[in-house]
């Protein structure tokens, strides 16, 4: 063992946050507290850090904790391939699915008491049963307890006065944002919500693209529920104030009304809506004032066959003066009592008891600037406030000296709405401004977020700020349909020729893909598995014609054009990707990344692809407080893999058993350029 540097490291991970739109903010003096760091810290003048594709959450998250690339921890999507059913694919974020060994572990083992924070990447459940450690979900990457069963839906209630009666609508799309007036109450829109499949619950996935909407670009179009009540004067109450009029909202998927009433200000206007268990009840559950954000309402509400207390914000978003209109917004409720994905259980009282229950995320959409305005960024303010409380409360509290924390707010809104940060059809230019600036107010809630840990730069902390990947904008409208991680991408591959789909008793292609005529499929992101006998029981592709067929593969693919332009920026087979430090067993038999331009957010082209408005899919890495030096801008490319090493270096415990990077020796304290 060599010199210790430090004994207490504070990971801040920020999922999406990227080093050219910060830096851009930063330089502007809009994130003064990023600043802060940068001038006290060791890192890139660029405060780039360089990744390995697939520049997908998980398999980066895992890459950080172990300092081992994908093609060694194995973790090489935000879903893992389905060894039998190639349309298949199961669950990814499951540490007994990693092959490397975390720095959480060295660090326990090492008699550091050691918290792990929401790590999206081979966290949950805790590989080490060492007092020393203590982990807190980990399971999905929205938010804490976010893929546990949730107690009730997010939902848009409009109570009119020329309502006739109660309407309610399940699972529906609502991309308006504009009220929420229902015309008809089918079953739940047949549409295809990833956020569903983001939980530890969802194990396998069988998803068919076909279009833009099936995969990625359908997480914007998350599905609420929808609520319509007529307005009318209070009747049947036991203590409804005089003048008060009425409406309900309907909760547990359709099960339950609660009745509110519309109350009145001391000049006659109605300026208040009181939410109540039932009209006999003495007090409301809350009264909500106009775009007064309220966090933590606890209701009952009936999941299944059990009864379950579940928290939930509120907001009131209009009222009209005279009664006649309530436009009302809640948020998913979260189970209160839920405590599984703490380990040990001891840390979830702590922090309800201390901080406050774990507040859930936002899933409107992000087509409406007012709702990305009124609920998604308000939302994100509260949920990191929450968390920044918390994680100040445990480090003070249980005396951690090692934490590896993350959270997901710049990343979750971006999937919501960054690609309206540059002018499409469907918009007018003064909207693009109006998400621009929205992308803004993001980062410097972020970098309020970061500023609650600034005081341990005083207490002999080093912090290190990083992301697993950064978000673009995209410049092109049209996307190729292949390259989507969540499902299986058929369009390029059924003009190639190569996946081929059923068709009815009318010869019209069914969403089902035919297998005696399908030699290979595009399925997870980056990834085509030909169809072979004896590996697969729809095998058609005899093994002695693999390598032609990935050559032809990869020949179509560079061919292949969108409106005149390649797509495709890189094709090679699965021994070749292993240089990048990807493929391998748990990879396809061709990978693949788009061209930059007709790519998404991010996860389907390489590391260092832009975007307009100084947006890129590279990570970001700052680096400050003990052991380090100050000021300092270091030449050396700094990658993802290095983290590990690094940390385990400046704690002086060993590395992790797998570990691939190397230490970043050159922002020590003591090296010499």
């Amino acid at each position: 063992m060599s010199k210790q540097y430090t004994d207490k490291v504070l990971l801040l991970g920020v999922d999406g946050l990227d080093p050219r739109l910060t830096k851009k903010f930063m330089d502007e003096g809009k994130l003064p507290n990023i600043k802060k760091y940068v001038e006290n810290g060791a890192q890139k003048e660029d405060l780039k850090l360089i990744c390995t594709p697939p520049t997908i959450t998980p398999p980066l998250w895992t890459t950080l904790a172990t300092g081992a690339l994908p093609v060694t921890h194995g973790i090489t999507c935000f879903w893992r391939q389905d060894p039998v059913h190639l349309d298949t694919a199961g669950y990814n974020l499951d540490s007994r699915l990693c092959h490397a060994e975390a720095l959480w572990n060295v660090t326990a083992e090492a008699g550091m008491k050691t918290l792990v924070w929401h790590w999206p990447g081979s966290s949950w459940p805790p590989t080490s049963q060492n007092p020393n450690l203590h982990v807190v979900d980990g399971t999905q990457p929205t938010s804490v307890n976010g893929g546990a069963p949730k107690a009730d839906a997010e939902k848009l209630v409009l109570a009119r006065h020329d309502f006739e009666k109660v309407l309610f609508k399940p699972a529906a799309t609502n991309n308006t944002g504009a009220g929420c007036v229902i015309e008809d109450v089918p079953e739940a829109d047949d549409v295809f919500d990833p956020n569903t499949l983001l939980g530890g619950d969802a194990l396998s996935m069988r998803n068919i693209i076909l279009k833009q909407s099936d995969g990625e670009d359908g997480v914007g179009d998350a599905p609420l529920d929808l609520c319509n009540s007529p307005i009318k004067d209070a009747t049947g109450w036991d203590n409804a104030p005089e003048g008060a009029k009425e409406f309900y909202v309907v909760t547990s998927n359709g099960l339950v009304r609660r009745p509110c009433l519309i109350l009145k200000n001391e000049d006659g206007k109605y300026d208040r809506v009181a939410y109540y268990h039932s009209k006999k009840d003495a007090e409301p559950i809350v009264v909500l004032k106009k775009d007064d954000y309220t966090v933590a309402v606890v209701d009952e509400y009936i999941r299944g066959d059990e009864k379950v207390m579940g928290s939930r914000n509120m907001l009131l978003m209009n009222i009209e003066e005279d009664g006649s209109m309530v436009r009302l917004w809640l948020g998913k409720a979260f189970d209160i009592h839920h405590d599984t994905l703490f380990h040990p259980k001891s840390l979830f009282k702590q922090v309800v008891e201390n901080v406050g229950y774990p507040l859930s995320h936002p899933t409107v959409n992000g087509m409406s600037l007012e709702m990305v305005n009124r609920i998604m960024i308000p939302t994100w303010d509260e949920l990191t406030k929450w968390q920044a409380r918390a994680l100040n409360y445990l480090i003070d509290e249980n005396g951690y000296q090692v934490v590896f924390s993350h959270i997901h707010s710049v990343d979750a809104m971006g999937h919501m709405f960054w690609y309206y940060g540059k002018n499409r059809p469907i918009m007018g230019k003064e909207e693009e401004a109006g998400y621009r600036a929205a992308i803004e107010e993001v980062y410097k809630q972020t970098d309020r977020y970061l500023g609650e840990f600034l005081h341990y730069l005083d207490e002999d902390w080093t912090v290190m700020i990083f992301s697993d990947h950064g978000l673009l904008i995209p410049e092109e409208e049209e996307k190729p349909l292949i390259g989507d991680a969540f499902g299986c991408n058929v369009g390029v591959m059924k003009e190639l020729g190569f996946t081929v789909l059923k068709k009815d008793e009318n010869g019209n292609e069914i969403k089902e893909i035919d297998w005696e005529k399908t030699r290979a499929v595009a399925t997870r992101a980056s990834q085509i598995y030909i169809n072979l006998k004896g590996k697969y029981p729809t095998g058609i592709v005899d093994p002695a014609d693999k390598y032609e067929l990935e050559r032809e593969i990869i020949d179509a693919l560079y061919n292949y054009r969108l409106n005149g332009k390649r797509v495709i920026s890189v094709a090679m087979r699965n021994k070749d990707a292993m240089v990048l430090g990807t493929g391998g067993p748990e990879c396809g038999d061709v990978l693949y990344w788009l061209e930059e331009g007709v790519n998404r957010l991010h996860g389907d082209a390489l590391p260092m692809v832009e975007g307009v408005f100084d947006t890129s899919v590279t990570p970001i890495f700052i680096a400050a407080g003990k052991g380090l030096k100050k000021g300092y801008n270091s030449q050396r490319i700094i990658r993802q893999a290095d983290m590990a090493p690094t940390v385990a270096h400046m704690l002086n415990v060993r590395m992790p058993k797998q570990c691939e990077g190397a230490v970043v020796y050159q922002i020590l304290e003591d090296y010499v350029d």
